[in-house]
């Protein structure tokens, strides 16, 4: 099963400038974050953002936070219990006009919202809100695919029990360049060498 650009959302946890220094290979995990959102928009999938306790912990890197269309500020570790799975799948509307002057049979279907049910997410700390933001994710049948190389944690040790307890859970486990190739499918898509760019 591959990445589809059309169904994708991009999710990025947490990436605040005061964690930044406690954090274990935090730069690198950074910039690809960054390189992540940029696909993001050359492929028209949404990118949104969580903060978590924002003002004790400040805002996300201001490269970050530019390009996610919305950042949810957050108490509860996970991004779920704040409102975030609304933002991911907003309800149906209700179907407008009078429902009852025509037969069942006579009315249009609601048209549904375009559905975008894989998750990409990445962020710090991967085992405290990223994981428990993918758990509640799958728990509400999503399909959660965790960019590794732009995740961790104060220390290696932490960040990679996430990652098994995550694969463990159903998540499946990428890279930075996966997402982006997945996404792009072919050399021959309009975005490839500028998102090729991006990787070099």
């Amino acid at each position: 099963m591959l990445l589809d650009a059309s169904q994708s959302q991009l999710v990025l946890v947490d990436y605040q400038a005061r964690l930044i220094p406690a954090v274990f290979e935090a730069d690198a995990a950074a910039a690809n974050a960054i390189r992540l959102a940029k696909m993001a928009k050359m492929l028209d999938v949404p990118v949104w953002g969580t903060e978590q306790n924002p003002s004790r912990l400040g805002e996300n890197l201001p490269d970050i936070r530019a390009l996610c269309q919305r950042t949810l500020a957050k108490m509860h570790f996970s991004g779920v219990e704040e409102g975030l799975g609304e933002w991911l799948r907003p309800p149906a509307k209700a179907p407008q006009g009078n429902a009852r002057s025509l037969p069942k049979h006579l009315q249009k279907p609601a048209a549904a919202s375009e559905e975008r049910n894989a998750i990409v997410i990445a962020g710090f700390e991967a085992h405290v809100c990223l994981l428990q933001t993918a758990l509640d994710l799958l728990e509400d049948e999503f399909e959660v695919w965790v960019v590794t190389d732009a995740c961790s944690s104060r220390t290696e040790r932490n960040r990679d029990a996430a990652f098994d307890r995550l694969a463990g859970a159903g998540a499946e486990l990428v890279t930075t360049e996966m997402v982006g190739f997945e996404w792009l499918r072919s050399a021959e898509h309009p975005a490839f060498k500028e998102l090729q760019a991006l990787i070099r």
